[in-house]
């Protein structure tokens, strides 16, 4: 929350398998309403598709465990909630396998800003067409061991440092186009 915080930026969270654990986590910090807009916690398939926007053929084809899926809910959610950033996890914890996908195998997703546009470069070139729409996104994809609670425990773990991630790297990026890219 605190890269959030310093950068002015904004999350939004989806959850499928950790059903409302991540928005938990991220709501236990002090201050944490500065930069946490909400989250939606899309367990069914159909509210994968109703609420946060993933494409129907896509969960008819591959179902909610999918790489592709959390990505589009990381986006969705981002989109509906008005944040900056989305992410979003997906998975199987159990004790049953789901869609043909063995337990543990989770899918984590964060979706970001475009990137930053530079002086003479047209924006409709860039992910998104520049800071509006789809923006740069990363998916994750897990095969965990344990019991439900330590599948959905370490899906939360596993989201949240996934955004780290891409939070230090959009501020690397930023700061390199402020200087000129070097």
């Amino acid at each position: 929350m605190r890269l959030l915080r310093a950068t002015g930026r904004t999350l939004a969270v989806a959850e499928s398998l950790t059903g409302g654990l991540v928005a938990a986590e991220i709501t236990a910090v002090s201050g944490a309403s500065r930069a946490f807009r909400g989250s939606v916690t899309a367990y069914a398939t159909d509210l994968k598709h109703r609420v946060l926007g993933v494409d129907a053929a896509l969960l008819e084809r591959n179902g909610a465990v999918d790489a592709e899926v959390a990505a589009q809910m990381a986006e969705g959610v981002r989109r509906i909630l008005g944040a900056d950033w989305g992410l979003a996890t997906t998975g199987v914890a159990g004790p049953e396998p789901q869609d043909g996908k063995a337990v543990g195998t989770v899918f984590v997703a964060v979706a970001g800003p475009a990137a930053p546009v530079r002086p003479g470069s047209d924006p409709a070139d860039l992910p998104g067409g520049g800071l509006s729409g789809r923006g740069a996104e990363r998916t994750l994809a897990l095969r965990l061991n344990g019991g439900r609670e330590e599948i959905r425990k370490e899906s939360v773990r596993s989201a949240l440092a996934l955004l780290r991630e891409e939070l230090i790297r959009n501020a690397r990026a930023q700061d390199t186009e402020q200087n000129g890219g070097t």
